[in-house]
């Protein structure tokens, strides 16, 4: 199949998913949004994204989406790093015309890998699972007062959402620019799009990780 055995059809299967995973991050940022205004408006979505059929597809969709993104990124680096050799090591120092993100995304991609893995255990592993097992799953409110209650997860929240940050701004104009909607002049439009798309929504986890942790924490 040509979207597996080329390389630019595994750019191809990387950048989709990538912008998929976008959507889903800009989804989230607003669902959380939600528990800012009213924590029992926050519980009616929590309840009704629980373990029913329509949840569960999504689910399983956006786990998909993430391992799919995730073999890929892995697949492509190591691609290129065998590709490249030894010339890899010819030249340290990164030319002007590229980002630090562009040579740091498998990194970026790791911190936010292990981030993601700290969230589903504080929150799908509470609240989502146990109610596909049979057993009680915790509510919206108590998921969010067990974690931001300790005050080491906000910094390690931060931190994840910087990754994050930088993942979007790079990912989302080269995602656009491999299935072939920027050219020349809108490479730079898709650019601006990408740096504000990832700060707003970047900048609203922020906040509700503050808020959360001063609400729970202090």
């Amino acid at each position: 199949m040509w979207l597996i055995n080329s390389s630019v059809g595994r750019k191809v299967i990387m950048s989709v998913s990538g912008l998929f995973l976008i959507l889903f991050l800009t989804f989230h940022a607003l669902m959380n949004a939600v528990a800012l205004i009213s924590f029992d408006a926050y519980e009616a979505v929590c309840e009704f994204l629980g373990a029913n059929w329509y949840a569960l597809l999504g689910t399983a969709i956006l786990a998909g989406g993430f391992l799919v993104h995730i073999c890929f990124a892995f697949l492509l680096t190591w691609q290129n790093r065998k590709a490249r050799g030894n010339d890899r090591y010819a030249v340290s120092a990164r030319p002007k015309t590229v980002e630090w993100a562009s040579q740091n995304m498998l990194v970026l991609g790791i911190i936010v890998l292990c981030f993601l893995v700290l969230h589903l255990a504080q929150f799908w592993a509470k609240m989502q699972l146990p109610e596909i097992v049979g057993d009680a799953p915790a509510s919206g409110y108590s998921a969010l007062q067990a974690a931001f209650s300790q005050l080491w997860v906000a910094p390690v929240y931060l931190i994840g959402f910087c990754a994050i940050w930088f993942h979007i701004t790079h990912g989302f104009w080269s995602a656009l620019q491999t299935i072939g909607t920027a050219n020349e002049k809108w490479i730079v439009r898709w650019k601006c799009i990408g740096w504000w798309w990832a700060t707003i929504v970047v900048g609203l986890f922020a906040v509700e990780v503050i808020y959360f942790t001063w609400f729970f924490a202090i």
